[in-house]
């Protein structure tokens, strides 16, 4: 049978994670591969430390796309695949580290841009967009780069003025139209995974 996919975007720290555990809750573990977006930014093994942590992350351009859609496209087809593991202390990919994910009854894509290709879209069963008060996903965020990715406030800050938030306006946001559910995560959305999870279930059956 051919698997499940679903896409699951949003802002910086919108709680796309939160949502996917909440549907992986509702399946066996084994039934269930995860594809962090993040994990295909592109490398940059030409570049140095201090030059990598200017690049503009949330700008489509900073992922490579074509594998992703690639490694989808063979995750679909009932392969196994080995995707890139990205170090966020680096702003690069680790080298000679890969994890194997093997196709299952459900594939969840997650991140921030993961409504943006067309061609994932296409491939896609499910298009869903996690939305959440930009105040409350700054402060997710600081807390965030600073406590697990080893980053200073200044530089949270920095980043966030500069690129997150211009980028969020003008390629994550405008994806929402392509979304067949917007969950807002301000509030408790347990109704709303209740009935996606039904939803796939059904697919599945």
């Amino acid at each position: 049978m051919k698997p499940i996919l679903i896409a699951i975007a949003g802002g910086t720290a919108s709680g796309k994670t939160t949502v996917v555990d909440e549907i992986i809750n509702h399946f066996h573990s084994e039934d269930v591969a995860v594809i962090c977006q993040d994990n295909y930014y592109k490398a940059q093994d030409d570049l140095s430390l201090e030059e990598r942590r200017k690049i503009n992350y949330d700008h489509p351009n900073s992922f490579d796309l074509d594998l992703l859609f690639e490694d989808l496209s063979r995750l679909m087809e009932g392969e196994t695949i080995f995707s890139p593991v990205y170090d966020f202390k680096e702003h690069n990919r680790k080298k000679d580290e890969t994890t194997a994910i093997s196709a299952t009854k459900v594939i969840i894509l997650e991140g921030i841009l993961a409504l943006y290709d067309s061609r994932i879209r296409s491939l896609s069963d499910i298009l869903i967009y996690v939305e959440s008060d930009p105040d409350v996903r700054f402060i997710r965020r600081l807390k965030r780069d600073i406590h697990e990715r080893g980053r200073d406030l200044d530089s949270v800050i920095m980043q966030y003025l500069s690129t997150v938030k211009p980028m969020y306006d003008e390629y994550i946001a405008p994806t929402k139209r392509f979304a067949d559910i917007i969950i807002p995560n301000d509030t408790k959305h347990d109704v709303a995974i209740e009935i996606l999870a039904a939803k796939i279930k059904d697919i599945i059956k």
